[in-house]
């Protein structure tokens, strides 16, 4: 039986996973809300937001959430759960890049 992997190893993978509208990664735009491992069934359970409820791109992200995690050893099943409260808000950080300032 192998470990799971860590929420670093979880964050590494997030980060990896790019929005295709705005071009940047979904941790960093702060769509992740909550990431939570369950080692007694080996789940990785993920809360995360889209930039808006209407995203054409929400499955294919919601996808690419699921598989990425899958990926890692140990892990037996990912749970996507999708939430729009609090409603995204981008930090200023993100808002620079993308000339919302």
């Amino acid at each position: 039986m192998s470990q799971m992997p860590t929420k670093d190893q979880i964050i590494e993978v997030l980060k990896g996973i790019e929005d295709p509208e705005l071009f940047l990664d979904i941790w960093f735009l702060g769509l992740i809300y909550n990431v939570g491992i369950d080692e007694d069934d080996n789940s990785v359970h993920v809360e995360m937001t889209f930039t808006t409820p209407m995203c054409p791109a929400g499955p294919q992200l919601i996808e690419q959430v699921r598989s990425g995690i899958q990926a890692l050893d140990g892990v037996e099943e990912v749970i996507v759960e999708i939430v729009f409260e609090p409603p995204w808000k981008p930090s200023d950080e993100v808002k620079g890049m993308l000339g919302m300032l």
